[in-house]
């Protein structure tokens, strides 16, 4: 097996997130066989961000800066985020915070029934919120913490996550092809549908790339590699001003569905 650093991988997901983004962005006009790839690639991308958040939360000095860090770019990437999903949802930044606040109720509540009841909690919190990775990702971030197994550890919650999302693009496609919606997007309550069949097929590629993730992570060698601490912050919102602006030019956005 192939060994990777820190650095590898970091790259390898900022690289599936962009491919990911520019689907959402872009979908009405791109096709079909290109959307495919893009969006598998983007599966790659949250289990190995997930993994290196806890990573990061056994080893930072400084857990505040790390989560003040969080939110500022995180507002920064808002307005953006909001462009390229056509809808208000709190980006992936709002999820991460939330699944170190998870991380460390885990650690201090030393009464387990209280933690899991503040943990279906926060969950059902993000779910009403409508957060980017739904309630998984807070729980990927946790199993990531808590299996102690190396192997599982680095597995299991990309498998979870696929299993997740191969059953949620089930409901997409079933739901879509009975009610015959055209290329399109709507509102249902509240929450932006993607009524393209062709968007709904490339998202059943999600899983292949949560489960490469795993494969991936597997082959972490523990070494961080050159340092790039800011990357990630800067290129977050960059590449969702740069898609979201190119979606405004291109005349794809309807901003009154997302009430602008």
């Amino acid at each position: 097996m192939v060994k990777l650093d820190a650095y590898t991988l970091k790259w390898i997901a900022i690289i599936g997130m962009v491919l990911n983004h520019a689907v959402f962005a872009f979908f009405e006009v791109l096709p079909l066989w290109l959307m495919l790839p893009m969006y598998m690639t983007g599966g790659l991308t949250f289990p190995i961000m997930a993994f290196f958040v806890v990573e990061g939360y056994r080893h930072t000095s400084n857990l505040k800066g790390y989560m003040l860090r969080l939110f500022i770019f995180g507002l920064i990437s808002q307005p953006f985020h909001i462009l390229v999903f056509r809808q208000f949802m709190p980006n992936i930044l709002f999820t991460i915070i939330l699944s170190l606040v998870v991380l460390v109720l885990n650690d201090k509540i030393k009464i387990r029934p209280l933690f899991w009841l503040v943990f279906v909690f926060v969950n059902l919190v993000s779910l009403l919120v409508f957060m980017d990775w739904f309630v998984i990702g807070i729980i990927m971030v946790l199993m990531y913490h808590k299996i102690g197994n190396e192997n599982k550890r680095r597995m299991m919650p990309s498998i979870v996550a696929s299993i997740f999302f191969i059953v949620f693009t089930a409901f997409g496609i079933v739901g879509l092809n009975m009610v015959g919606s055209e290329a399109m997007i709507y509102q249902m309550d509240g929450i932006v549908m993607y009524g393209d069949i062709n968007y709904w097929y490339a998202s059943a590629t999600f899983f292949i790339g949560c489960i490469a993730a795993g494969f991936l992570l597997k082959g972490y060698n523990g070494d961080r590699g050159k340092r790039m601490k800011w990357a990630f912050y800067v290129s977050y919102p960059l590449h969702l001003a740069v898609l979201g602006g190119l979606s405004l030019v291109l005349g794809l956005i309807d901003l009154s569905l997302i009430g602008l």
